[in-house]
């Protein structure tokens, strides 16, 4: 079964994830993500990132982070990967949330350069880690604070802290709210906006602009790689 769909269109590229249920960020999941961002890159598009209806990804599959073994490494490794190579992406970003979006669902979004999102609806926005059980990943933490005002990255790592309609621009969790019907065509409209940049300077500006988070990144995801190696082998 696919587990997302890719369509080019006037130097756009729209990766919708689709697995058939809640867009697990499985190992296969990431893979054909990775994939598609391959696509696009050779294709030289701006990438429109989105979901099914009603979730965008409700991020790593529980019953492999519970059984705490190499693959839980992998999976969770290779997600942060993944969202450090969306911030690094030489072209636009923008992200189209069509529901929930928890955990590597919500640090996924956060690569992108523009994030939109429904304007109402009881949808969980939340890293919610240390709700169930689980310290929060470095790489996690940057993401966050990436994105965040600093009082609402606090409250989103040590109290999962779920975000709403009411605060979600104002926090930093998205740059716009749409109604549900209009978030993917008002993000192909930023991303079609956005092709009219200069292409170097962009690309060139958005790593520039990004340097000290992508280098905080790559530290927290080694510290986390290697917190992991401990783990598995004391185990």
């Amino acid at each position: 079964m696919a587990l997302l769909d890719y369509q080019l269109n006037d130097g756009i590229a729209t990766i919708r994830l689709d697995d058939g249920k809640v867009n697990v960020m499985s190992l296969d999941m990431q893979a054909a993500i990775g994939e598609a961002i391959d696509r696009a890159d050779a294709d030289g598009a701006a990438i429109v990132l989105t979901g099914r209806p009603g979730v965008f990804s409700a991020g790593f599959d529980l019953a492999i982070i519970a059984a705490g073994g190499p693959e839980t490494a992998s999976m969770v490794i290779g997600g942060f990967r993944l969202a450090e190579r969306l911030l690094a992406y030489p072209r636009p970003v923008v992200v189209a949330c069509t529901g929930h979006a928890i955990a590597m669902g919500t640090f996924l979004m956060f690569a992108g350069d523009y994030r939109i999102g429904p304007d109402a609806g009881s949808y969980k926005w939340i890293a919610n880690e240390v709700a169930i059980g689980l310290t929060m990943p470095r790489a996690a933490i940057e993401m966050l604070r990436l994105r965040l005002t600093p009082a609402a990255c606090d409250r989103a790592v040590i109290l999962s802290y779920q975000f709403s309609p009411a605060d979600a621009v104002s926090c930093g969790y998205f740059d716009q709210l749409v109604p549900l019907d209009d978030v993917v065509d008002a993000a192909i409209s930023v991303a079609r906006s956005a092709l009219n940049l200069d292409a170097r300077a962009h690309a060139a500006s958005k790593l520039r602009t990004r340097a000290l988070a992508l280098a905080a990144l790559a530290q927290a995801i080694q510290q986390d790689e290697e917190d992991f190696a401990r783990f598995l082998a004391a185990s």
